[in-house]
């Protein structure tokens, strides 16, 4: 039956089955995080390649580990918040372009000045995207699934980085470390046809920014198939639209100690996780173990990472996120310790570190899915955005510090067991967020001055 009336668009989508076009979103999101992800982790795969074919000590590679995670941060915050203006779709397409054609370039990078200027670029375009597909999964997701499907799609960026850490060992040998940037380059072109193509624009975004076309009623038909709406139906989302700097707004209205307390979370957990995935193979490398063997060590880590987001997503829509995700990064502490201790052992190394990827890269997930979770729709990408920005500069300083430490002449398992205190560090910051929650804003505290109700009334 025709529906005419005002239609809440955000109920609809919570109540709708999960369907082929939810399917199809979270898909094609999914894809783009293990673009991400593989474009990402490409410089780990081949930095104990390129440091002896370019005689650079491993230590050279802190500030090029470091100026990507720069660029992911700076890309993170411009985009996010650039998205919440612009449109969640059209923001990924840019930054797809982006971190493709600069991949091609860095596959002729000949001097570690241009390697390092090429991974600041590329870094903008890869944290371009990040926060815009957990934005728009999130924002398609039925409330009940939420968390679990931004988690396994969220998975592509750590899968990304395991196929391409196997792909990597098997082809460098190969076809020299180049091989692994014009991947880079070729993917992401392909793919973006079919993100062009299919990948919708933001429901929620579009009727908040006012937005009354026929694109509304044609994405919301295929959301629930059994619905069709006339030309005087009117779309609306019962949230409050920020008026003014919407960074402001991540700090009003009871805001202030939620986004500090997830900022900590955030920055330091990609400070471990960025710690060990650029440094895991080099450490291990320099301890004597076989490059092939050293450099599987990091998708073990992010297998371990898949397979946890999805065992983490399902437990966080049953139980709530703050106590899985506070108990799996005390795992994950005890896992790092573990692997310390192991002697280069790889029976005991390998089977810790796939359980601190369960802690650390499916915990990474499960906060994506929390902040998206946290933020009204007209501010989502602005607050994912800058939480992903703010764990950036954690994921800046971790590979620094490592290279810091390798030059200081710190053995293999100190640097190893001191990566566990950000992560014991990041599970007091979750479990203080769950309790603090209920200063986070509400109906009642918000100011009319500050916003205005999405409404088309």
């Amino acid at each position: 039956m025709p529906i005419a009336d005002n239609v809440d668009v955000g109920k609809i989508i919570n109540e709708a089955p999960f369907g082929r076009f939810q399917l199809m979103v979270t898909t094609l999101c999914g894809v783009i995080a293990m673009l991400d992800g593989f474009d990402a982790q490409s410089i780990a795969f081949v930095a104990p390649v390129i440091s002896r074919e370019w005689a650079l000590p491993a230590s050279a590679f802190g500030p090029i580990f470091g100026a990507g995670m720069l660029g992911l941060m700076l890309g993170a915050m411009a985009f996010g918040t650039a998205a919440d203006k612009l449109g969640r779709r059209r923001t990924i397409i840019w930054s797809m372009l982006i971190f493709s054609v600069l991949n091609f370039a860095t596959a002729y990078a000949n001097s570690f000045h241009s390697l390092l200027i090429l991974r600041f670029l590329t870094g903008l375009g890869l944290g371009g995207a990040t926060p815009n597909i957990v934005a728009l999964t999130a924002e398609y997701a039925p409330a009940r699934h939420r968390a679990t499907l931004v988690n396994i799609m969220f998975c592509g960026f750590p899968l990304g980085s395991t196929l391409g850490g196997f792909l990597g060992a098997k082809m460098i040998p190969m076809f020299g470390w180049q091989f692994v940037f014009y991947l880079g380059g070729v993917l992401p072109l392909l793919f973006l046809v079919g993100v062009v193509i299919w990948l919708p624009e933001s429901i929620r975004y579009l009727v908040g920014r006012g937005d009354q076309s026929p694109e509304i009623a044609r994405i919301l038909s295929r959301v629930r198939p059994t619905a069709a709406y006339t030309a005087a139906a009117q779309f609306v989302i019962q949230e409050l639209k920020p008026v003014g700097f919407t960074v402001g707004h991540l700090f009003r209205d009871g805001r202030t100690l939620m986004t500090c307390l997830l900022w900590i979370a955030f920055f330091m957990n990609l400070l471990v996780m960025m710690f060990l995935v650029n440094w895991l193979p080099s450490l291990l490398r320099e301890s004597g173990i076989p490059i092939e063997t050293a450099i599987i060590s990091t998708p073990i880590m992010n297998l371990g990472g898949v397979l946890g987001s999805v065992a983490l997503g399902i437990l966080i829509d049953r139980l709530g996120p703050y106590g899985v995700l506070g108990t799996i990064y005390l795992v994950a502490a005890a896992a790092i310790y573990l692997a310390a201790q192991s002697g280069g052992n790889m029976a005991w190394f390998l089977p810790a570190v796939f359980v601190a990827g369960i802690g650390v890269v499916g915990g990474q997930n499960s906060m994506n899915a929390l902040a998206a979770n946290l933020y009204p729709t007209m501010i989502r990408s602005t607050g994912v955005g800058w939480a992903f920005g703010i764990g950036r500069i954690g994921a800046i300083v971790g590979p620094v510090v490592g290279g810091v430490l390798v030059a200081s002449g710190w053995d293999t398992k100190s640097i190893i067991l001191i990566s566990a205190v950000p992560t014991v560090i990041a599970s007091i910051a979750v479990f203080m967020l769950g309790a603090t929650r209920s200063v986070a804003a509400t109906p009642s505290a918000v100011k009319s001055s500050d916003f205005r109700r999405v409404s088309t009334e």
